[in-house]
């Protein structure tokens, strides 16, 4: 298991554990995490998923895979260098402890 950290834009903290290989919204979703939406199931055809990687993590995440950029175009919120679609996120073992920022808002 990974733990993940979501925090909100209103500042509150959601940690729960994730399974590993699963990916940063797949884990969101299971758990009830408001703000993020994953309308298209995690096979990058929208932006509902857009997080913001903290800064301390943002190295361990890896860049951004093909076609995320374009994705990210379509983000409702402001997209910063650390932004990142969740579902791209797989879940491994140095990335436990995980801490992503959730925009206002995924339409």
């Amino acid at each position: 298991m990974v733990n993940v950290t979501y925090i909100a834009a209103d500042g509150t903290t959601t940690t729960v554990e994730g399974e590993l290989f699963s990916n940063v919204m797949q884990t969101a979703l299971d758990n009830d995490v408001a703000g993020i939406v994953g309308e298209c199931g995690g096979s990058m055809m929208c932006a509902t998923c857009h997080c913001y990687v903290d800064e301390a993590w943002q190295g361990k995440t890896g860049a951004r895979n093909d076609g995320e950029d374009d994705m990210l175009d379509c983000a409702a919120d402001e997209v910063k260098p650390t932004s990142r679609l969740s579902c791209q996120i797989t879940l491994t073992p140095d990335l436990d402890g995980l801490v992503v920022h959730l925009p206002e808002a995924q339409y």
